[in-house]
């Protein structure tokens, strides 16, 4: 069978924790922020955890993640 290939926009997006977990960046960030509170900007650079059922999705796309 033949080396599966990975998703390089997916490897581009998610990393995996030291618990097996996926991390990703939060969306909302990249313009329209003068609308914006600062508490709501400071919570959108933080990172977030991928939820379960798309992690099954995302995992597929990252065989050797």
């Amino acid at each position: 069978m033949p080396k599966m290939k990975t998703h390089r926009g997916a490897a581009k997006r998610f990393k995996k924790t030291a618990s097996g977990k996926l991390k990703r960046g939060k969306a909302f960030r990249r313009h329209i922020l003068t609308k914006k509170d600062a508490k709501t900007k400071m919570q959108l650079r933080k990172s977030g955890v991928v939820s379960e059922g798309d992690a099954r999705r995302i995992a597929q796309l990252l065989p050797y993640l």
